[in-house]
């Protein structure tokens, strides 16, 4: 069981990494970036499988998703300069607090 959240962990921070390798792909035309990208999807997508095994499919895939956006957007404030105004960082906390409310009722 823990095991399948630290792999759910795991998919959503590789999920970070292929958006991240998405940006400096520059259309998936550069090959170093685009070869990191897709190998970040597989790996990312395998520990989603993983996870699946035993997590329920809704709480799993919100998770994930979840971990990617709020991770995306972090990376954005800090390495792009986006911008974290209250607003944004509320709507950050609520992605958040999704989270952890799905972790806290999943039955595994």
């Amino acid at each position: 069981m823990v095991s399948a959240w630290v792999a759910l962990l795991g998919a959503g921070l590789l999920e970070i990494g292929w958006a991240l390798g998405l940006k400096y792909s520059d259309g998936l035309t550069r090959f170093w970036p685009t070869l990191a990208t897709v190998a970040a999807i597989a790996l990312s997508f395998g520990l989603m499988a993983i996870a699946l095994r035993s997590l329920p499919f809704g709480t799993a895939y919100a998770v994930w998703t979840g971990i990617g956006a709020a991770g995306s957007i972090l990376v954005g404030i800090i390495l792009y300069s986006e911008p974290a105004d209250p607003v944004r960082i509320f709507c950050l906390t609520l992605i958040v607090a999704g989270m952890i409310g799905l972790k806290l009722t999943s039955p595994v």
